[in-house]
């Protein structure tokens, strides 16, 4: 993909539009394993005081310059001290191996983001969210489970990736035989890995695109091998995850105590989406009358992403306002 053309400068490298509403500034900060997380901060201008404060993080494979970076933004425009952080070995921050993901360190990078944002000077501590996008969206409803500072939790457009990992898409792999067959070749990956000195890569979001894909796969090609949503530190848009990095994904399922949530949380999905399931499942084991599930009539999964006339940010708003006020 060619820089220019996607507009991608050192001033601004997102692939969305810069608004002159907020400030933005790089920050960072650490999880409890140590590892040190890259975020952009977005403040709304002429503000004094504390302010109630989001954090953003997915989908899953993306970076803060894509689609949870223009949360974060306009969350920011809205009134709200907001951060997008790109996950643990992804993206800016750190840790090493690149381009693995863990349910239990992804839960805890959201965490570690309310911790940052619980001691920022303008920040009130007791009026904390968070949104997670895709498959951090399933992120952000396991550590509502653990976290009793998060407030307010809204997953968009959300997976399971333990579910998705363990079962496949629509369930169809759920059976002992086929969870087997994916831990042998997987931990046949693990030998060629370890005997190689490197971690081989599965791929992105294919490319090219086979004629006969399914809908939602020529969906993430439209966004992330696109000017649409092509960044050179995707994962998606690139080289992918590391083979091995489901592995744990199959062995330790998250929302298992979902239903001990006590806090707001708010699920958004698209009537049309293939992974509408995921939001109905979670949002059959919340319980309070705090919770909601919002369907966007139309959208697809990747509608959620970026398309602004059809991400409820108004109703985002009244969400965080209602709960974080």
């Amino acid at each position: 993909m060619n820089m220019e053309k996607l507009n991608l400068t050192q001033e601004w490298d997102k692939v969305f539009p810069k608004s002159d509403k907020v400030d933005h500034k790089k920050v960072t900060f650490h999880n409890r394993y140590g590892i040190t997380l890259a975020a952009d901060m977005y403040t709304p201008k002429g503000t004094e005081g504390k302010l109630p404060a989001i954090a953003v993080s997915g989908p899953f494979g993306a970076v803060k310059e894509q689609s949870s970076g223009l949360y974060a933004q306009k969350m920011a425009e809205l009134g709200f001290l907001t951060i997008a952080f790109d996950p643990s070995y992804t993206g800016e921050s750190g840790g090493t191996p690149r381009y693995v993901a863990s349910p239990d360190i992804n839960t805890e990078d959201f965490c570690a983001a309310v911790d940052f944002l619980s001691v920022q000077e303008n920040v009130d501590p007791e009026h904390i969210g968070i949104i997670g996008i895709c498959g951090w969206g399933g992120m952000a409803i396991n550590a509502a489970t653990i976290d009793t500072r998060i407030k307010a939790t809204a997953a968009m457009t959300m997976y399971d990736m333990t579910r998705v990992n363990a079962n496949g898409y629509f369930d169809s792999e759920d059976s002992e035989q086929a969870r087997f067959e994916k831990k042998k070749a997987m931990n046949a990956q693990r030998t060629e890995d370890y005997r190689s000195g490197t971690y081989a890569l599965a791929g992105g979001v294919v490319d090219p695109l086979p004629e006969d894909a399914p809908q939602f796969v020529k969906d993430y090609y439209a966004y992330y091998k696109t000017p649409r949503g092509y960044h050179p530190r995707s994962l998606n848009s690139n080289g992918g995850w590391n083979v091995t990095s489901s592995l744990s994904f199959l062995n330790m399922p998250i929302l298992q105590y979902s239903s001990e949530i006590r806090s707001a949380v708010l699920l958004v999905h698209g009537e049309k989406a293939h992974s509408r399931y995921f939001s109905e499942t979670a949002y059959s084991k919340l319980t309070g009358d705090n919770k909601e599930l919002l369907m966007i009539p139309g959208a697809n999964h990747t509608g959620l992403y970026d398309q602004m006339d059809i991400i409820p940010f108004e109703k985002l708003k009244a969400f965080f306002a209602e709960y974080l006020k």
